[in-house]
């Protein structure tokens, strides 16, 4: 955020940086949760770490969609 600041001296761009940042780690604590439910599920690593990357884009193209449908911009 500094290195952008510097560059930009934009405070908007930064607000709507940090708030997009925001957004979007919400959906990618989906992999970390799937992810040790499929471990412990004695599921090959490369399969459950696949298995969960695919849900974490899953729930990323839902959260765009339902922030989308609120009128939220990212």
């Amino acid at each position: 955020m500094i290195w952008l600041y510097i560059e930009t001296k934009d405070v908007a761009k930064i607000s709507q940086f940090s708030t997009s940042v925001f957004w979007m780690v919400i959906p990618s604590l989906g992999l970390f949760i799937i992810l040790p439910i499929l471990l412990r599920m004695k599921l090959n690593f490369y399969l459950a770490l696949s298995l969960a990357s695919g849900v974490t884009v899953l729930f990323y193209y839902l959260m765009i969609a339902l922030l989308a449908k609120f009128g939220v911009e990212i």
